[in-house]
């Protein structure tokens, strides 16, 4: 693949097509004869900048099993090495796993996901921004359809706006290769997305034609194929985000949260359970006390904002509360838990379990059943109750964490690096007496 190393000017034709004075970049250059998924995002943000620092601080750009250890951990066990091509199932089949966490390697039907940056890139700009039509998670026979085979795909960008210049190319110059825009010194800049090649410090970049498709780039659609739902080989459910969100009777789409627009651009940080802002929006959480004779009466309120359970998604993502009360010298005098609520508070501890036949927990690959689903429901209110011995308390705390692990898989997976393992504080709420 070629290379190209280009300095442009900052100018605003376009605000999405806005360029850094002097930035200079490495950049692999489609040749004519690949196909358009094979466009690394580094192509890509050589006029979309803020759009692609956004994306590659997102867990779409580490999805896939080369950069994502979680992912990695399973992947390796299930499937195998991510750097080997022709790896197959234990069934004899090509992974599903990737036709979510490496898209464009999947088109190929290849499994060597450094073979090229399009691949290792997990989720890149033109993974989604080839799908054309989402077909739902569910064939006409009800035989699951996952991730890209969710989805028609097409040989143009898919865009929510695309150009709607018609009417410009038919007041422009005839011999105009950028539909009559030009900059406000009179400086044309070409634009590959206008349906022809162009050329660039005396290299081509091949033409990258954009079609408007705002019902699959504005809505759900975009999102479904990979986080409707998903069940292992015994057919049970190990994610069911979309069934959540089906049965939450919402108005707002996925991405009104995860996409927010700010200056007319959509956050492609897409933030989820990776992300501490957004577990911090997605929940209220409150502790009231009232005083009761020699006992504290305690309510821990916890209402989920979203329209899916808290948590979604990886069914090993799990939350809990700690209660706690102190003396006048910061130390302990009661608490809900020692340590982790698992064993002396299951009521804080909120989680989708699974089983094997004996009802003992399992993990999502083996588990023949669902177990207990304490997690909170799409919009749900939910009010805990304590009683405190009231003598010597002075202030009463609660704090609600949020793990992508269970507590079994975080001492299992010792060589995760702890920001992945440890718990993550999403709310404090304190009284003082």
């Amino acid at each position: 693949m070629k290379k190209l190393i280009i300095v442009f000017k900052l100018h605003s034709i376009i605000p999405a097509l806005a360029l850094l004075i002097g930035y200079q970049i490495n950049t692999p250059v489609l040749a004519a004869d690949q196909p358009l998924h094979h466009v690394s995002s580094e192509t890509c943000q050589l006029c979309h900048k803020e759009v692609y620092k956004q994306w590659k601080g997102s867990m779409h750009a580490q999805s896939s099993a080369l950069k994502d250890p979680i992912h990695a951990t399973f992947y390796k066990k299930v499937v195998g090495d991510p750097k080997e091509e022709g790896v197959k199932m234990k069934n004899g089949k090509y992974p599903v796993c990737l036709m979510c966490h490496a898209p464009n390697a999947a088109r190929d039907k290849k499994t060597k996901l450094d073979t090229m940056p399009a691949y290792s890139e997990g989720v890149n700009c033109v993974a989604c921004h080839t799908l054309k039509k989402f077909k739902g998670t569910s064939t006409p026979e009800g035989k699951p359809q996952l991730g890209l085979k969710a989805y028609e795909t097409a040989n143009a960008i898919q865009a929510p706006a695309g150009f709607s210049n018609e009417l410009q190319k038919l007041t422009a110059a005839a011999d105009s290769m950028f539909g009559g825009a030009l900059e406000a010194d009179g400086d044309k800049k070409p634009n590959p997305h206008l349906g022809e090649s162009v050329m660039l410090d005396g290299e081509k970049i091949p033409s990258l034609p954009m079609e408007r498709n705002a019902q699959q780039m504005k809505s759900s659609d975009a999102c479904m194929g990979c986080h409707d739902k998903r069940s292992n080989s015994k057919k049970v459910p190990l994610c069911a985000t979309g069934d959540e969100y089906a049965k939450s009777k919402s108005e707002v789409d996925c991405l009104a949260c995860h996409m927010p627009v700010a200056d007319g651009i959509a956050n492609h940080g897409m933030g989820g359970g990776h992300d501490q802002a957004m577990l911090k929006r997605a929940v209220i959480f409150d502790v009231t006390t009232k005083s009761e004779g020699d006992m504290i009466k305690a309510a821990v309120s916890m209402q989920n904002m979203q329209p899916h359970s808290l948590p979604t998604g990886a069914p090993f993502r799990n939350m809990y509360m700690k209660l706690t009360a102190y003396d006048a010298s910061g130390n302990v005098v009661w608490e809900n838990a020692k340590g982790h609520p698992k064993e002396d508070d299951p009521q804080a501890y909120l989680l989708y379990e699974l089983y094997d036949d004996n009802n003992v927990h399992a993990l999502p690959p083996v588990a023949t059943k669902l177990g207990p689903d304490t997690r909170l429901k799409p919009f749900e209110t939910r009010v805990l109750n304590y009683d405190i011995p009231a003598k010597g308390v002075v202030l009463v705390r609660g704090e609600l964490f949020y793990n992508l692990l269970w507590p079994g898989l975080v001492k299992k997976f010792s060589h995760l690096p702890t920001d992945l393992t440890a718990p993550v504080s999403v709310a404090v709420a304190e009284v003082k007496l």
